[in-house]
């Protein structure tokens, strides 16, 4: 996504390595969503504190809510029934395939966040 904007950085994709599992198997927010976020932010984010930062946030929220709507919730372990933080967890992760679901997050968040950034509204 970065690229096809001309940004280009030795930290992508490292910036982003810790998202996986719901910020590190932690069960949190989605890393899809979190990644959407900054991919939102290198086009649309402020440069300085002081910037305006309605743009970037109304881009954040309908990502945010249309990501719920879709899927009921932005949390790893209600979308994926498994505790990713056990080894247990990742076991039931690997049996039931649920790396498919996590790839349909995955295009979901990708085709919706590159919509909010085309749209310069």
């Amino acid at each position: 996504m970065s690229e096809s904007k001309g940004i280009k950085s030795d930290l992508i994709p490292k910036i982003a390595t810790g998202f996986c599992g719901g910020m590190s198997h932690t069960d949190g927010i989605c890393g899809a969503i979190s990644g959407g976020i900054i991919a939102i932010d290198m086009v649309h984010g402020r440069s300085k504190p002081d910037d305006n930062r309605a743009d970037s946030e109304s881009k954040v929220q309908e990502l945010i809510s249309s990501f719920k709507k879709q899927f009921g919730s932005t949390k790893c372990y209600e979308l994926t029934d498994c505790d990713l933080g056990t080894d247990d967890g990742q076991e039931q992760y690997h049996i039931n395939e649920v790396y498919e679901l996590c790839d349909k997050l995955v295009d979901f968040t990708t085709n919706k966040t590159l919509a909010l950034i085309e749209n310069d509204n």
